[in-house]
């Protein structure tokens, strides 16, 4: 597809699959728009850390030009994986093969990971405080886009990259996603070595976890010495809101995870009582499996609004960012954007599939009567 004949490309969401696909976009001479409801990129907080793949966030990068900048901001000893028994004992401690190279997996925080997309971009590629209000079609596969501060844009192709409540997906799927049983309570440990210094130590380098008994914890290493913290239980969705434990009360929240964790090793209860962010509430979500649907001339998806599943499985956004570099490809390869979408989807879709199982799969042994036997079993058969 020659710059002469480019569609207009919106984007909509400057997560990192969107940004993926705009940068190698751009990189070929095919303009891009991307769409982004936050006011500006330092609007809220991005979230942990990722380990990205060789073989999908890494390849990515590497298609986008932007490899060697990921591993000089990369942390290769965040590979490191512990399992702690609930009474504090470590029952499994490793660090992968190929943690200290290219072929492994290393860290990076999130917010990294986007700037560095963010600042490989043209000036005005992204027009932040757009919020998506609804999609017109109109014909030929155009579609009429309407944001929230009343303003309108045409597009020849929409790319819905905006996350887990997708705007672009209601015009392709009736899905929406499902609550897959377990709430995460987000906590964090500021200056953590040196203000928390048995918790980091707990901790180790990487990602820490203990479960057991459909609850557990799973601490994660940032970069700046700060520990984010998810606190997980097997609930009802709403329970924290419907017993009326809101993040401004704290105390009572902070009270209702100390009794929800009874009988666990004090050390582990430091991540309870030991925070320096307050409690956040994140139930988690996943589209149904699998999700599929019809080619619609004009409109795609990737990522979260493709394919959103559990954390567990360590892909999210590993094939958000595979999604971006896939369609791109697929953009620069075609002349005409159907084919080019086509064969996108045709490798999406059951790709999409087959990480989504395995992230039901994940979360269920996770929060699991035995969970902590099942994950033990886990690591020492992949580590």
């Amino acid at each position: 597809m020659s710059s002469l004949n480019a569609p207009r490309i919106a984007i909509i969401g400057a997560g990192p699959g969107g940004l993926t696909c705009a940068r190698i976009l751009q990189q070929h001479g095919i303009a891009a728009t991307v769409h982004e409801r936050d006011a500006s990129r330092c609007a809220r907080d991005q979230g942990g850390t990722l380990d990205l793949h060789p073989d999908s966030g890494q390849d990515a990068l590497r298609r986008a030009g932007l490899l060697e900048g990921f591993l000089a901001l990369a942390r290769p000893e965040g590979r490191q994986m512990r399992l702690v028994g609930r009474d504090g004992r470590v029952l499994f401690d490793a660090v992968p093969p190929g943690s200290d190279t290219e072929d492994g997996n290393p860290e990076i925080d999130r917010g990294q990971l986007r700037d560095l997309l963010l600042d490989s971009l043209d000036p005005g590629t992204v027009h932040w405080n757009h919020k998506l209000a609804h999609v017109e079609p109109l014909t030929g596969g155009i579609h009429r886009l309407h944001f929230a501060d009343g303003t309108t844009t045409e597009a020849d192709l929409v790319i819905g990259a905006d996350g887990a409540w997708s705007q672009v997906r209601r015009l392709l799927s009736d899905a929406t996603p499902v609550y897959t049983g377990v709430t995460f309570v987000e906590t964090g440990l500021d200056n953590a070595d040196a203000r928390h210094p048995a918790l980091a130590s707990l901790t180790g380098d990487g990602t820490m976890m203990a479960l057991d008994d459909n609850r557990g914890f799973v601490a994660q290493r940032n970069s700046h010495q700060h520990i984010r913290v998810y606190i997980g239980m097997r609930t009802e969705e709403n329970r924290y809101r419907d017993a009326g434990l809101g993040p401004v009360d704290a105390g009572a929240v902070r009270d209702a995870l100390l009794e929800e964790f009874t009988g666990w090793s004090r050390d582990l209860l430091g991540f309870i009582t030991d925070t320096d962010t307050g409690y956040v509430h994140r139930p988690l979500y996943a589209l149904p499996v699998p999700h599929t649907w019809q080619h619609t001339p004009g409109l795609t998806l990737l990522g979260d609004a493709a394919h959103l599943m559990s954390p567990f499985s360590g892909m999210g956004a590993n094939l958000a960012m595979l999604d971006g570099a896939d369609l791109a490809r697929a953009l620069i390869d075609n002349t005409a954007v159907g084919d080019a979408v086509r064969a996108y989807e045709s490798v999406l879709l059951p790709r999409s599939r087959e990480a989504a199982e395995g992230a039901a799969e994940g979360i269920d042994s996770a929060f699991a009567p035995d969970s902590a036997a099942q994950v033990l079993d886990h690591m020492s058969r992949n580590h």
